[in-house]
């Protein structure tokens, strides 16, 4: 079997989980050390710094600032943070009494058959009950540890949505880049298909060139043209994929910079053990693991009895002042203790469910681990792979521009045939575009190191994601 590789840090963190489980059949075993490299390259060195402002994009950081206070699927996710405090604040609310009180008062009216008038009288009534668990075996005290680990995982919850969509903005911007720059090469293409048809034609016009040049030119043109419609297309699909992670209405109103960023060189990516504890995905996996272990815990704990303290208290009289007798109250709040029901076939089987959840949270935050370290060494690798693929290709877009020079040139000499110039222009068309693509998914894989290894940004807040944190640290 596969041994998953976990750093020691996680390892105390699993530990720690199973110690919650102690004497469960959950075949958790101690996780080994990650290793302390990549396989990929030697980058060791902690990334610092602001992987935003790194890209040196003054609209793309405004961009990822209004995703931040704008996104949807950010607001979901700060919504669940308050519903995991709601949630914490209940669970620590079962440690504590409760006291429930009623008062009332009943009028009665009745004719004296003797004397003919009416009698009315009133009488008062009040009651209270209380109960309170005593928390003997700390069964109340996993579950309100628990709850409050699961505060912790929607918070690291919350930080992963915000990293994720600031990636996403930025893949997303530099696609609307890459697509301008797509169009603005399609739309040269359809001039430079025009000035050579409108040559050809006066070729054809002076009978040098045959109606073959001439309409395999058209055709040239055509087709770049169409390529252009599509291209203009795409472009506008890209524009409106940013405007719907800001949240604006998908107008495609959004305009590209002319230029993708250039790239620094990369610092460092960190160590692969530092991933446990740098991307907000991890954090949120191991702090679910945890709460796993106290609710298994707490699904044992719930097998041994129970000391709860019950108590209720009726008062009552024909005036109000003896609904304020508070010793005869508080004598009958202490006179009762009640004792547990033990339904044991439902609680073992509760017990049992926790302790396969909790294995299944094991097995849930390896896999993420391995997936993250999958992620991280995949985008290293790229960082060499795509630099020299985009230097090849970069290369090859000067030589067939070059080419396209020379077959146009030998063409207007009659040295060269039709076939050979149609053939040269497509070839720039495909180099200059494959080039531009390569620029792209460089930077674009950049991003991907950054959120595979939990980058760090920072952002302007604007006055609403402003307010928004102030109002979570008052609560």
């Amino acid at each position: 079997m596969l041994k998953i590789l976990l750093t020691a840090a996680s390892g105390a963190v699993l530990l720690s989980a199973c110690a919650t489980m102690q004497g469960a059949d959950t075949d958790l075993a101690q996780p080994e050390a990650a290793p302390a490299e990549w396989a990929a390259v030697d980058a060791a060195t902690p990334p610092t710094g602001d992987w935003v402002g790194a890209f040196n994009d003054a609209i793309l950081t405004s961009l990822i600032s209004e995703a931040v206070a704008n996104n949807y699927d950010i607001a979901a996710a700060a919504a669940r943070v308050e519903q995991a405090r709601a949630l914490s604040v209940q669970a620590n609310a079962q440690r504590l009494p409760t006291l429930d009180a009623d008062v009332g008062a009943t009028g009665t009216s009745a004719e004296n058959a003797a004397t003919g008038r009416r009698n009315e009288s009133t009488s008062y009534s009040a009651g209270l009950s209380a109960s309170w668990e005593a928390d003997v075996w700390g069964r109340l005290s996993d579950q309100a540890r628990a709850a409050a680990t699961d505060v912790e995982a929607s918070e690291a919850d919350l930080e992963a949505a915000r990293l994720s969509i600031a990636g996403a903005v930025a893949q997303r911007w530099f696609e609307l880049i890459e697509a301008r720059l797509q169009t603005d090469l399609a739309r040269r293409d359809v001039e430079n298909r025009e000035r050579s048809l409108r040559f050809i034609e006066r070729r054809y016009s002076r009978g040098v060139s045959t109606s073959l040049d001439v309409r395999l030119a058209r055709s040239a043109l055509a087709s770049s043209r169409a390529q252009l419609y599509s291209q203009i297309q795409f472009e506008d699909s890209a524009a409106r994929a940013v405007e719907v992670l800001l949240g604006r209405y998908p107008g495609a109103e959004l305009e590209a910079v002319a230029s993708l960023p250039d790239l620094h060189a990369l610092q460092g990516a960190g160590a692969p053990g530092e991933l446990l504890v740098r991307r907000p995905d991890l954090r949120a996996a191991e702090a679910r693991l945890t709460s796993a272990g106290l609710r298994a815990s707490q699904a044992r704990k719930a097998l041994l009895p129970r000391l709860t303290l019950n108590g209720t208290a009726d008062l009552g009289g024909p005036d109000i002042e003896d609904l304020l007798d508070v010793d005869t109250l508080v004598a009958r709040l202490i006179g009762n203790v009640a004792q547990p029901i033990f339904r044991g076939g439902s609680l073992r089987a509760e017990a049992t469910r926790q302790e396969a959840v909790a294995r299944e949270r094991l097995a849930s935050y390896a896999n993420a681990a391995l997936f993250a370290w999958q992620e991280a060494e995949n985008a290293l690798e790229a960082e060499i792979l795509l630099a020299d693929r985009e230097a090849a290709l970069e290369e090859a877009a000067e030589e067939a521009a070059r080419a396209e020079e020379l077959a146009e040139r030998q063409y207007n000499n009659g040295l060269r045939t039709i076939f050979d110039l149609l053939d040269a222009q497509a070839r720039r068309i495909t180099s200059e575009s494959q080039y531009l693509t390569a620029s792209r998914q460089r930077v674009s894989n950049r991003v991907q190191l950054y959120m595979a290894i939990g980058g760090d940004f920072n952002v302007p807040a604007n006055e609403q994601d402003e307010a928004r944190q102030s109002e979570e640290q008052s609560s």
